[in-house]
């Protein structure tokens, strides 16, 4: 499942990002989301939440 709908994540689940350095190359990092920062419901290049070990990033994939 993709990261773009707000209403598929919420904190504890487990989440692979696309930290903001990492953009380029695509590389993903694994975590357990925290927050989530997106306000808006829906977002194209997925929903920015901020992991338990305080990485932020866009949600590309759900595990």
């Amino acid at each position: 499942m993709s990261g773009q709908n707000r209403k598929d994540i919420a904190p504890g689940m487990e989440v692979e990002i696309v930290l903001k350095a990492d953009q380029r190359t695509g590389k993903l990092t694994s975590g357990v989301v925290k927050d989530i920062l997106t306000k808006s419901s829906f977002h194209p290049h997925g929903i920015k939440v901020r992991l338990t070990d305080g990485q932020v990033g866009r949600v590309k994939e759900i595990k």
